[in-house]
């Protein structure tokens, strides 16, 4: 065998190798989790177990995620929470988040290994957010059964919604996000509405056309 006759077979097994890289790429699709009604530990493992495997994933609307037991224990529970800082130095943490989607990053983190690589790399892949912003009010929401509350909470039992949660320790930004969900909603229910329309008279057209 000559040795122009083993490159050209060297360089077609690297030409093999190379075709077949993008195949490994499973995860480039974007899924977007509604919060609402979800139970808050339920849902960030279930989010960071999809994030270790290379999904990437949008929460939206944490302010209506809830945890269970009821108001004030939860209130009592964060306030003492709170006290903890470093004596000599409290701007090098700990860090205690108001806003309903970094309370929901910071325990996804406990359930993460965000110090090393693949943690980290999991955590670049999850945002959350309060509300349903612009880009991700017209892709298709998903929900996660198993986190429900009203799946995984006993009839009867307390619970706590976030969102109120947060706004009374200090997330200024509830109103906020109250006033832009109802012009979304609005916006909705036109577009819901004109689309009805559209396929009945697209329904009737049909049936004169098959006559």
């Amino acid at each position: 065998m000559s040795a122009d006759q083993t490159r050209e077979d060297i360089a077609k097994l690297e030409k093999q190798e190379y075709s077949a890289a993008p195949c490994a790429k499973m995860f480039e699709k974007l899924t977007v989790i509604d919060a609402r009604g979800h139970l808050l530990g339920r849902l960030a493992s279930f989010v960071a177990k999809e994030a270790l495997m290379g999904q990437k994933i949008i929460v939206v609307r944490c302010e209506e995620l809830v945890i269970s037991g009821s108001h004030i224990r939860n209130k009592l529970k964060l306030l003492m929470k709170r006290n903890k800082r470093m004596n000599t130095n409290p701007s090098k943490g700990p860090f205690h988040h108001k806003s309903p989607a970094d309370m929901f990053m910071r325990v996804l983190r406990g359930m993460l290994p965000h110090v090393w690589y693949r943690g980290s790399a999991a955590m670049q892949r999850v945002k959350a957010v309060e509300g349903i912003p612009s880009p991700f009010d017209e892709i298709k929401r998903q929900v996660v059964p198993d986190a429900l509350r009203v799946v995984r909470l006993k009839p009867g039992r307390k619970y706590t919604d976030l969102g109120k949660l947060a706004s009374e320790l200090g997330w200024g930004y509830q109103d906020v996000v109250a006033t832009y969900e109802t012009k979304r909603r609005e916006k909705a229910a036109e577009w819901y509405a004109k689309r009805k329309v559209a396929k009945a008279a697209f329904g009737k057209a049909q049936k004169a056309a098959s006559k």
